[in-house]
């Protein structure tokens, strides 16, 4: 590697960078560079936007943040629905990502959306969820109240990809096992033995920050020597 790695966590649907607090916390204390981001439309108190946020919003979103902090050897990691948005920052600035981590992601094809690739159990919600307003989906049942609504139009916007996201060889799925109604089955089924990917499996629930750190962290930790030594 030309320079210090530097993790970069964006969160899942409905959450903040806050979410990765007790992931950030142990990595920094073993001496890694981490940052986590709260997407547009995420904050606790949203900024005013011109225009729907999208998925495009998040995606640039991110990848000005890397190139305005003039951030490389990144370690580009995703819950969630943020498997979207780390591929298309991948797409855009290729030479900066020195590896993906889709944390029970969505890993997306050119075309695809959070629509299209998930289940119709979580299709039903984002419907049901934005009924209220329909720009965003209401936070679903559960006890954190830092989870915010979450913009509508950033689950259904197709992801434009031009292939460079492809570049990145360097590439995890962490399959969270433990829960049921997981959109994720079917694509760690499809992974599982491919040479092309690190597959790593946590049982848990499908917030493993929350659930499960100490072996994410773990995981994490153990990625930089993985792909040097592979």
């Amino acid at each position: 590697m030309k320079s210090e790695t530097t993790y970069v966590f964006i969160p899942g649907g409905w959450h903040g960078g806050w979410a990765y607090d007790p992931i950030t916390n142990k990595l920094a204390k073993l001496g890694k560079k981490c940052i986590s981001l709260t997407l547009p439309g995420l904050e606790v108190e949203p900024e005013i936007q011109n225009g729907i946020i999208n998925l495009d919003t998040h995606i640039q979103f991110v990848t000005d943040i890397i190139v305005k902090e003039n951030i490389t050897d990144v370690i580009l990691c995703g819950h969630s629905y943020a498997g979207l948005v780390i591929t298309g920052v991948a797409d855009k600035i290729p030479e900066r990502i020195y590896a993906l981590v889709y944390i029970d992601a969505y890993i997306p094809k050119d075309g695809d959306s959070c629509w299209s690739l998930t289940s119709e159990v979580y299709r039903q919600r984002f419907v049901a969820g934005a009924g209220n307003d329909g720009f965003t989906v209401a936070v679903p049942p559960g006890s954190d109240d830092r989870r915010r609504p979450h913009p509508l139009a950033t689950f259904m916007q197709s992801l434009h990809l031009n292939g460079n996201h492809e570049r990145i060889l360097n590439r995890t799925f962490i399959y969270l096992s433990g829960w049921e109604q997981s959109p994720f089955v079917k694509q760690y089924e499809h992974l599982k033995n491919s040479e092309d990917w690190n597959i790593e499996t946590i049982h848990c629930g499908h917030n493993a920050m929350k659930e499960c750190p100490d072996k994410l962290v773990d995981i994490l930790y153990r990625l930089e020597d993985k792909y040097r030594h592979p």
